[in-house]
């Protein structure tokens, strides 16, 4: 897990990029989650799901102007 809340976004976002990257080329959300996310970041299936759900710009966003 991150260390703080602005590293745990950051790895967030990098997650769904490689999703959504992937996904316009037409492979399914459980294709790329076992082809690309869980060899790089080890995470678990549920963990990637929820990590889709999770609107990282914004956080980040709010989190930069508290700075």
């Amino acid at each position: 897990m991150a260390y703080n809340s602005v590293n745990f976004y950051k790895r967030v976002l990098e997650i769904q990029q490689i999703a959504w990257y992937h996904r316009q080329r037409g492979l399914f959300y459980k294709e790329i989650y076992y082809r690309y996310i869980d060899v790089q970041f080890k995470i678990s299936k549920r963990t990637f799901d929820r990590y889709l759900g999770i609107n990282a710009k914004r956080e980040l966003k709010k989190l930069n102007q508290k700075i």
